[in-house]
């Protein structure tokens, strides 16, 4: 077909040429081009567009559509520049968009062409026909039955290894735009084991063509086969093994449930074994073990609760004993007979050492308050500044509204007494015991007594912080007899807060990038 048009081969030399045409001349020569353009066009019902560029990059064209083409754009499209070098008289071009049309919709044309010679062998143009992919190949409804059955698809590429054809393109199922993109992806010629390929190629070698079938859906009947045995294979294997369990649960569950029952008893939960027992060795093992276990647990109550009474007893005995008015009434004699003796700082330490004992040993149950600890601690400290000469100085900053909430008894003055003992130098340096409370965003007390003496040492201070973890697993255990000792001043005071508020609240200590000590507690309104 395209060697048609080398019978006007003069004709197409001396286009590009009219300088010296009249202008009738120029009109039948364009005329004349139009024919020879119509001639080849109607030769195959699948040509669309035939254009003809001149040696003088001059175009004509003739196309049976509404579409024309754009002159200037198709002379600058990238594969016709590629065309201009190529050493082929004949070519055939991969899949490229519709740019030089003057519609620009969207789609692919494939573009047959050939470089055509005067007689004399010289340049004269070059031939192009413009293609729709579709019509290359046409799929029959046989192919389309095989295609979705086995996903097969058919390829057809130049000898330039570019994208001619696809038949998902050309049934609708991929866009030729896709194609345009991942047009190297599909002319690969090794496609690993996922699927089948058969090659060929036209006789000249012009076209290579390239029909793919997945390995999977054509082996899917064999694969469903097999996956029917492996399905029955691991039901067999389930049943097997649940007839196994049945088997064995009844031999395993009471093991399991003694096991269990053994592991809580060794973390303190004496919880015998409630389920029904048979009447072989095993129910009669774990008959004898939930016997031992009530034994036990009722060994320990009635231990605990013993010391709990003795203890209680004691204190008893100390309160009746130490009788807070008899006290207090013979500390007012020592000092109304040191005041008759012009004693009055031996008068002031027995005045405040009897307001102490009266808030220590007031009645049990009675409320006491932050105020009330504050109170206890001033006085203290007051008893400690006639000592040691006012060498200590008490900030306190707490809201008004935190000042009659309850609180335990002996919690700031221990802490206080801690900061002198362990902070205090010397008399060439004042100490400053800062009492600060803060609410926190759950409308609870956070307590922070911060001294601003020697402090401790990290290793001091990593040892006391393991003894004051071990309060929360001692919340059940009686507390120790009191110590002059820091860490058991401070262990007391966290047993306390666990045993009355719960874990949520404790007593730490805080790290502080300045010398000295904070130590924080953290409290509930009560």
């Amino acid at each position: 077909m395209t060697k048609s048009v080398l019978v006007d081969n003069e004709l197409i030399y001396q286009l590009g040429d009219e300088r010296n045409l009249t202008i009738d001349e120029i009109v039948n020569q364009r005329l004349d081009v139009q024919r020879l353009l119509m001639r080849v066009a109607v030769l195959k019902s699948e040509i669309s567009t035939v254009m003809l560029i001149s040696r003088g990059n001059s175009v004509y064209q003739y196309t049976n559509t509404k579409d024309k083409v754009n002159e200037e754009q198709l002379l600058a499209q990238k594969w016709f520049q590629g065309i201009r070098s190529l050493d082929e008289t004949l070519f055939i071009t991969g899949l490229h968009d519709r740019a030089h049309y003057e519609d620009k919709e969207a789609g692919a044309v494939v573009t047959v062409g050939r470089v055509l010679f005067s007689s004399k062998g010289a340049y004269a143009g070059i031939l192009l026909i413009d293609l729709d992919p579709f019509s290359l190949l046409q799929l029959d409804h046989e192919f389309v039955l095989a295609r979705d059955k086995y996903g097969m698809s058919v390829t057809i590429s130049n000898r330039h290894n570019e994208i001619v054809y696809h038949s998902d393109a050309a049934s609708g199922r991929l866009s030729w735009d896709r194609v345009l993109r991942l047009g190297s992806e599909y002319i690969q010629t090794d496609s690993g084991r996922d699927s089948i390929t058969l090659t060929g190629s036209t006789l000249r070698g012009e076209l290579s063509i390239k029909t793919e079938i997945p390995r999977a859906k054509l082996l899917a009947k064999i694969n469903q086969i097999k996956g029917t045995t492996v399905i029955v294979i691991l039901v067999s294997c389930l049943v097997i093994t649940l007839i196994s369990l049945g088997l064995s649960y009844t031999i395993t569950k009471p093991i399991k449930a003694l096991r269990r029952s053994m592991k809580q008893a060794e973390v303190g939960q004496y919880i015998p074994i409630e389920k029904e027992h048979t009447n072989d060795e095993i129910g009669s093992l774990v008959h004898s073990y939930n016997k031992m276990i009530t034994t036990i647990r009722t060994l320990i109550e009635d231990v605990y609760i013993a010391e709990i009474k003795q203890r209680q007893a004691k204190f008893i005995s100390l309160q009746n004993q130490i009788n807070p008015h008899m006290l207090y009434n013979t500390l007012e004699s020592i000092r109304m007979k040191a005041l008759v003796k012009d004693e009055d700082e031996i008068a002031d330490m027995i005045k405040i050492l009897a307001r102490m004992f009266r808030l220590s040993l007031g009645k049990e149950g009675q409320h006491h308050s932050i105020r009330n600890e504050l109170e206890y601690t001033t006085n203290y400290l007051h008893l400690q500044n006639i000592r040691f000469n006012n060498m200590f100085k008490l900030n306190i900053q707490i809201p008004d509204e935190m000042l009659d909430c309850s609180v335990i008894p002996l919690v700031f003055q221990p802490i206080v007494e801690n900061s002198i003992n362990h902070g205090f130098e010397n008399y060439c340096r004042s100490m400053n015991i800062d009492i600060v409370g803060v609410w926190t965003t759950e409308n609870e007390m956070l307590i922070r007594i911060t001294d601003d003496g020697i402090g401790m040492s990290v290793l001091k201070q990593a040892e006391l912080e393991v003894l004051l973890e071990g309060a929360e697993s001692n919340n059940y255990k009686l507390l120790q007899e009191d110590s002059a000792d820091q860490g058991l001043g401070l262990r007391n005071i966290a047993d306390r807060i666990k045993l009355k508020y719960g874990d949520r609240y404790y007593l730490k200590i805080v790290p502080t990038d300045k010398r000295g000590t904070m130590v924080e507690f953290l409290i509930p309104i009560t």
